[in-house]
């Protein structure tokens, strides 16, 4: 590894007019492996051609994450482009907006993400995963894509908390409009000049139709909502009535588009992370037979069979270390991006204000520093005595700091829950051994993780 000496940052070797620009193209998770492996802890990377070039900071020690996202979070924003085009296609809800925007939108929805009020959704996303375990069962012998499944399962989940007995009308629609939107999103964010979103191109006509059939549909599902007095079809308790009614005396109440907004950003943020943890665990326990087992065995002790609560999330301490470990291998949001307000020093290297700052747990959470043998599936590195044993920003699959991630119990509990039941009713079999990935708004797989379905007795 080179040794830093001075106070500028070393720079990741690339091509002599492009720099890392078709690294970046290719595999910009291998590329920022690399960077770490070759330089160090903090990294320059250049990528474009001369008059357009980009030049990012790569920050990969957990010292240097605590420092971005937490220590001196006011010193690093959420102003680059990448955000920018998120803000534009999905609004300027909790997770791309800032300064007293954002502490306002956060002081109105946190009541609606306590623990108790959290874990009240339990019930929910049972009998969302009971659904899909019958269709598996009814569905014959064929091998199921477990990464689609989950996808599947976590977005009918959050739309079901969302909407109540709305949750038909709105999952169509954003299932298939949230991965055009995030291609979009990714293609204009990582490139070094866009045509206005106004012009009339190809690419740009047809997100523009996709957004507004996803701001429709929302839009109707609120207009409703509020011209029933915040009356739900359900019980009342669904989180959309909930957002409607959030008000202070110093915040107000949200309007119709932060409502939007706010839904926008709960339905994009609230599945895919939740998916991705799910799916990938799924795909682990599946190459893993002894792992699998051993989770067996403690749903099958706490359970006895019975549907899981949320009291029953400190009784699974194995399924929760077995999430844990995927969201190490696989976290959801890989790549973390902010811009450096003023000249900072991490690590011992200067940053210069103005500069594009990525933190990476995809490369963090593989660091030799604090994971031996980082591509081992093992969830014992989860245990109490583990964790507290290593750096508090070793593993950050939920961000971190001010701008940590609103939903992190929501996230768990649904994913203990679902992980417990489906493992109460099936092994799994891996048919796909290996699934490329890829970093979009959150990771991506560029391919599918295929089990065998095997029900088990009850």
């Amino acid at each position: 590894m080179a040794i830093t000496t001075g106070t500028e940052a070393p720079e990741l070797a690339g091509h002599p007019l492009l720099g890392s620009m078709s690294d970046l193209k290719n595999d910009s998770l291998g590329t920022f492996l690399r960077a770490r492996r070759e330089h160090g802890d903090v990294v320059r990377i250049v990528a474009g051609p001369p008059g357009i070039r980009a030049t990012v900071y790569g920050v990969f020690s957990a010292e240097g994450a605590q420092q971005v996202l937490a220590g001196e979070s006011a010193n690093f924003r959420k102003d680059n482009a990448f955000y920018q085009e998120i803000r534009e296609s999905f609004g300027n809800g909790l997770l791309t907006s800032q300064d007293e925007d954002y502490l306002r939108q956060r002081r109105l929805v946190q009541p609606l993400f306590t623990r108790r009020r959290v874990d009240g959704y339990a019930a929910a996303i049972a009998a969302e995963v009971t659904t899909l375990t019958e269709e598996w069962r009814n569905a014959g012998t064929e091998p199921v894509d477990v990464l689609d499944e989950m996808a599947r399962l976590a977005l009918r989940a959050v739309a079901r908390i969302l909407f109540g007995t709305d949750v038909d009308a709105a999952v169509e629609i954003v299932g298939s409009a949230f991965p055009e939107l995030g291609a979009y999103v990714l293609r204009r964010g990582y490139s070094p000049l866009n045509v206005p979103r106004s012009w009339p191109t190809p690419a740009n006509r047809r997100a523009a139709a996709v957004h507004r059939a996803l701001y429709e549909v929302c839009d109707r599902i609120i207009a409703g909502r509020r011209s029933s007095d915040g009356a739900s079809p359900g019980d009342g308790q669904d989180l959309l009535t909930l957002l409607v009614e959030a008000e202070s005396a110093e915040d107000g109440s949200f309007d119709a588009t932060e409502l939007r907004e706010q839904v926008l950003v709960f339905l994009l943020a609230g599945h895919e992370t939740t998916a991705t943890s799910l799916g990938f665990a799924l795909h682990l326990l599946a190459l893993h037979p002894a792992e699998q087992k051993r989770a067996h065995e403690e749903v099958d002790r706490v359970l006895g069979g019975r549907t899981p609560g949320a009291g029953d999330l400190d009784a699974l301490p194995y399924v929760t270390q077995v999430l844990k470990e995927a969201m190490r291998l696989f976290p959801a949001a890989a790549v973390i991006g902010r811009r450096a307000v003023a000249e900072t020093r991490i690590g011992g290297v200067t940053v210069p204000a103005g500069s594009d700052v990525i933190v990476a747990p995809w490369v963090t959470h593989r660091h030799p520093d604090y994971w031996e043998d980082a591509e081992r599936f093992d969830p014992d590195r989860f245990t109490p005595e583990a964790e507290a044993a290593r750096p508090r920003y070793a593993w950050f699959p939920f961000g971190g700091g001010p701008r940590a991630c609103i939903g992190q119990h929501f996230s768990m509990l649904e994913s203990v829950i679902a992980l417990a039941m489906i493992l109460q009713r099936y092994e799994f079999e891996a048919v796909d051994t290996e699934v490329p990935v890829a970093p979009a708004i959150t990771l991506q797989a560029m391919g599918p993780a295929r089990c065998r379905l095997k029900p088990r007795q009850a």
